[in-house]
């Protein structure tokens, strides 16, 4: 069974604590932005009680306590000027690892460890340990505003976001609403699953999405991504296809190349044939070494070459850097090295 996530850590049970205290939804959702875009609740330089019920004026600090201690930055290691790997403590002590990426983007993660079990990712080798509730999954975001401006946001980090669906499009929600991230900037990424085509066309918010794919063939997939749901390729492009042509967004089609496993001339020739026409562009990210597992990344040469093929076709192609390579941080290695040193390693360490 699935963990559940502490009730406490929805943004759904914030709001009923608020409610309680005599907020109506418009204070619930000065909180909630004021928080989200790490600005005051002032407005026009009036003061902030003045706009809240009086009991929640006395709780109002033990919230921000209780929210500022949802994510603290437990370390960080800088790859350049704009890209640093976040190592991020939970309230529970529980470690999680967010991204800060060029261009005002921030990749977060959805759940401590995964249970999709990807034989070439660090995330889920002890499987899944708990979710975050969506109020974690926004604190995340607010500890790297608290550091630099953020315009986007990714689903992208530890865990399988399908897997806990209703905090994810809980906080994309707050986010697209009050916390002034635009819709097609939030970027769901998932292996696939039937639940993720059904419920994204309902939201109000409706983020752009990328798709894990790693592998056209079917066999070699199903080796590769374990636990994902028995789907054929050919369904989750044409359930994704039907997504990004109603949003106006392209699918982002996500690819780990790994060397000898599933950068063939074969696999780019399947991938030329399953988007051709489609509304979609191809990330290639080239694999991060990951301690006790053979897979190695391919030359540069030979990622470059795949792009280009493609792009030829009329499929637009790009290559993804995960940002990891450089600290030996794919994603899950630096809260793996922490759990097992029960300290970060490598990495800078704040007191805060």
């Amino acid at each position: 069974m699935i963990p559940a996530s502490p009730p406490s850590l929805r943004i759904a049970q914030l709001r009923q604590r608020l409610h309680e205290l005599g907020a109506k939804p418009c204070h619930e959702d000065r909180l909630l932005r004021g928080w989200s875009q790490v600005r005051s609740y002032d407005v026009k330089g009036s003061p902030a009680e003045i706009f809240f019920p009086a009991a929640l004026r006395n709780e109002l600090p033990a919230i921000e306590a209780e929210l500022d201690g949802l994510a603290r930055l437990h370390g960080e290691y800088p790859v350049d000027e704009q890209v640093a790997r976040l190592l991020v403590e939970l309230n529970d002590g529980q470690m999680v690892e967010s991204v800060l990426l060029p261009r005002g983007g921030l990749c977060v993660s959805t759940q401590v460890g995964c249970a999709v079990g990807c034989v070439f990712c660090m995330s889920g080798r002890d499987g899944l340990i708990r979710q975050l509730g969506s109020a974690e999954i926004v604190a995340q975001v607010v500890l790297a505003r608290k550091r630099r401006a953020v315009s986007k946001v990714v689903f992208m980090g530890m865990g399988e976001p399908a897997h806990n669906l209703d905090n994810v499009l809980e906080a994309i929600d707050v986010l697209g609403t009050l916390g002034g991230i635009g819709h097609k900037e939030l970027v769901l990424s998932t292996v696939g699953d039937v639940r993720v085509f059904e419920r994204l066309p309902q939201g109000k918010v409706k983020p752009a999405l990328a798709l894990s794919l790693h592998s056209t063939d079917a066999t070699l997939r199903a080796k590769l991504l374990p636990h994902a749901p028995d789907i054929s390729v050919e369904e989750l492009v044409e359930r994704a296809e039907v997504y990004a042509r109603a949003t106006g967004y392209p699918t982002q089609y996500q690819w780990t190349l790994i060397e000898g496993v599933n950068d063939s001339d074969a696999e780019v020739e399947r991938i030329a044939q399953l988007l051709k026409d489609k509304y979609a562009l191809m990330n290639f990210i080239p694999f991060n070494a990951v301690d006790g597992l053979p897979y190695r990344r391919p030359s540069t040469d030979r990622t470059a070459e795949m792009m280009l093929t493609l792009n030829r076709q009329g499929i637009y192609s790009r290559v993804r850097d995960s940002a990891g390579k450089e600290v030996e941080g794919a994603c899950g290695q630096l809260r793996a090295r922490a759990a097992k040193e029960n300290k970060p390693a490598r990495i800078k360490v704040h007191s805060k």
